[in-house]
């Protein structure tokens, strides 16, 4: 039997204890444990708390291996905390039939490093037409239950209606990317000061509210569960306060990106910082930040989205949008959140674990560090300064707008199920008496 203990770290919600992991589960939790032959991991001054859990996360793989594959996404996801990733639609060919699903899910078994959840495309090609084969994807060996078009909006309401209908009857949720294309076509970054400035295209914040106003309300009229992808804006906020206080079942997340950066940094023209949805302003940015503490604002989620150099390094307008998030997500999280005093460990743990993996349906994990659970576990150290390079990132992609930025707290290891599958400074000190 195989077993560790991760000694004398600090749970989320404060308390120091000892864990110990037998075959990759929980067998106890206490003060001083010992067990015979089990390799002793000092956390002294560590954060331990469960395994971070990715609801939106774009592997690429199949089609765009150029940009990442499940394998290398699993690398950056453990690097960052993670134990878990849900692999977007939005690959070549889509995710639409139960063949690709079962693809990715493969995949992921293959790679070994945490679990890959896919999730399933609305609609055929993510056109936005023809509903996919939910139930077939439902029914696979992946067990699909989130579904999205991701990268493009379900725009027509009967389909969108159609699509809550079919996922209610199995429990399955809606992720929606609200964007209006009547009202973005050809936009280039947030419409706003900085977008007249610099002459590109705005894209407005109505575009996202009036989607996700329209969308709650179809989720009201049909009762089934819809989840916002990637919320921007101060008055998206307060139309998933309305509906939550209303009743609605709906759920939303925000990205470290958003949390942090502005429309400002366009004015460099560097495409670095073009993102699907855009930058916004800090007015925008301080709301998200509120809605995520006071849990308007249900998880964070990453929207990690590789590219390869040529489609980053080019002028701005043909630029693809999408920046890299997995591996330092924590990081942006505790300097904007933890930080600044608007959340707890306690607080980040259920945002980041807890409630994706309870959204996903991911039985296995965001489950409190207690005995009978599995070792899904993230070690956080909140003191070490973690300074972004993009040149040591384990991702193939490089397009991360956070290069050179230094932060205060990083990951440092992570365990899925008991396995150490990710190391930066933790190493085993030895065995226990």
């Amino acid at each position: 039997m195989k077993r560790t203990i991760i000694s004398g770290g600090t749970l989320a919600d404060g308390t120091l204890r000892d864990i110990l992991i037998e075959d990759g589960v929980i067998t106890a939790v206490g003060e001083k444990l010992n067990a015979a032959d089990a390799h002793v991991i000092n956390a002294q001054g560590m954060i331990v708390m469960a395994g971070l859990v990715d609801l939106h996360t774009h592997l690429r793989e199949p089609g765009r291996e150029d940009s990442e594959t499940v394998l290398s996404g699993s690398r950056a996801g453990v690097k960052g905390g993670y134990v878990a990733l849900s692999a977007m639609a939005n690959t070549s060919p889509v995710a639409d039939t139960a063949g690709v699903v079962e693809q990715v899910f493969r995949l992921g078994e293959s790679a070994g490093l945490l679990d890959v959840f896919p999730i399933g495309a609305v609609t055929q090609g993510i056109e936005g037409k023809v509903l996919a084969e939910i139930g077939a994807m439902a029914d696979s060996a992946a067990r699909v239950r989130v579904f999205s078009d991701d990268g493009n909006c379900v725009s027509d309401p009967l389909v969108m209606r159609r699509a809550l209908e079919y996922v209610k009857k199995f429990g399955g949720v809606i992720a929606q990317h609200a964007q209006e294309p009547a009202l973005t076509a050809g936009s280039q970054m947030n419409e706003g000061i900085v977008s007249s400035i610099l002459g590109l295209k705005g894209w407005p914040a109505v575009a996202e509210e009036a989607i996700i106003a329209r969308d709650v309300l179809l989720a009201e009229h049909v009762g089934a569960r819809l989840h916002i992808c990637h919320l921007t804006t101060a008055g998206g906020v307060e139309i998933i306060r309305w509906a939550k206080a209303r009743g609605i079942d709906v759920t939303a997340e925000v990205t470290p990106h958003h949390l942090l950066l502005t429309d400002e940094s366009a004015r460099s023209y560097d495409p670095i910082f073009k993102v699907n949805p855009p930058l916004r302003t800090q007015e925008d940015v301080m709301a998200l930040r509120q809605g995520l503490a006071d849990g308007t604002i249900d998880i964070v989620a990453t929207d990690h989205a590789p590219h390869p150099v040529e489609s980053k390094e080019c002028e701005w307008q043909v630029a693809a949008f999408g920046m890299l998030g997995l591996e330092h997500a924590l990081s942006i999280v505790y300097a904007t959140m933890i930080e600044t005093g608007l959340m707890s460990w306690s607080d980040l743990q259920n945002r980041m674990s807890t409630a994706p993996a309870r959204i996903g349906g991911y039985a296995d994990h965001g489950r409190e560090l207690a005995v009978g659970a599995p070792a899904h576990i993230t070690v956080i150290n909140p003191k070490a300064p973690y300074r972004v390079d993009r040149d040591q990132l384990l991702s193939k992609s490089r397009n991360t707008p956070f290069h050179g930025m230094e932060f205060s707290a990083a990951v440092v290891a992570t365990f899925f199920h008991g396995r150490l599958v990710y190391s930066d400074s933790i190493r085993p000190e030895g065995k226990s008496a």
